[in-house]
């Protein structure tokens, strides 16, 4: 992963057309978005279990910046894209977000890593968590 000056990785992700015009169908393509992995590690994180380490993600709309999500993708369109630490273990070089067969899509170099990206509203997520709500219903 490219580094900037202060030493921090740069992540970079190739966003297509077709997926940044889904961003906007859905009007989130404004909202400041998480990129972040669906396997319990984060507070977003919809679906929870060893099982899906890694292989599954989604993208988090938010009406301000959290935090705990300090780490810019660069992008051509300039979205507001961040993710964690603890989430760029499972983003490597050649990330590229697409839409294939109505499903946002998301790619590496080595491969594919999510045919199913969801997108959701944080404030839904906390909210739904702070009742004991899991917002997918489902676990391994």
């Amino acid at each position: 992963m490219k580094q900037d000056s202060g030493g921090k990785s740069m992540l970079k992700i190739k966003i297509t057309d077709s997926a940044i015009a889904l961003l906007k169908r859905k009007n989130i393509a404004d909202k400041i978005l998480l990129l972040v992995t669906d396997d319990g590690g984060g507070k977003y994180s919809l679906q929870g279990g060893a099982c899906s380490i890694g292989a599954k993600f989604s993208i988090v709309a938010l009406d301000e910046i959290d935090p705990d999500y300090p780490l810019n993708i660069e992008n051509d369109f300039e979205l507001q894209l961040y993710t964690s630490d603890y989430d760029t273990r499972f983003l490597r070089p050649g990330l590229t977000l697409t839409v294939k067969n109505s499903r946002i899509t998301l790619k590496d170099n080595t491969g594919l890593l999510d045919s199913n990206v969801r997108i959701a509203n944080g404030q839904d997520i906390l909210a739904a968590f702070e009742k004991g709500i899991m917002m997918n219903g489902e676990s391994c």
